[in-house]
């Protein structure tokens, strides 16, 4: 990824670090989960169909992982805001990455596309 192009150097630490860190967790989750850049944010799509976006909440500076059919997974974590098809997993970039949680929304996540 060209430095223009990355999504991931616009922000500072410790939301870049968090971000790059959450990146390498979806990246490595699956090996049919691929990478791109849509309205200038981090997308990852499963079998070419978009599974989540990485992003940063312009109010509260803090990152979240927005699930694209956040809308079919049920868990008490996600938040829906004002979103009817989307939910967002929040993230604080200072402590550590819930990593089995995250792991675990991945999951739910893939699984709405072997539907």
């Amino acid at each position: 990824m060209e430095t223009k192009d990355n999504p991931y150097l616009k922000f500072s630490e410790p939301n870049q670090g968090c971000l790059l860190a959450l990146r390498h967790i979806i990246l490595n989750y699956d090996e049919n989960i691929s990478e791109s850049i849509k309205y200038g944010s981090a997308c990852f799509s499963y079998n070419n169909k978009i599974l989540c976006y990485l992003l940063v909440e312009k109010k509260s500076n803090s990152p979240y992982i927005l699930f694209a059919e956040g809308r079919y997974i049920e868990d008490v974590e996600l938040e829906s805001g004002d979103r009817k098809r989307m939910k967002i997993f929040r993230v604080i970039a200072d402590d550590d990455i819930p990593l089995g949680k995250v792991e675990d929304l991945l999951s739910k996540a893939i699984s709405l596309y072997s539907k």
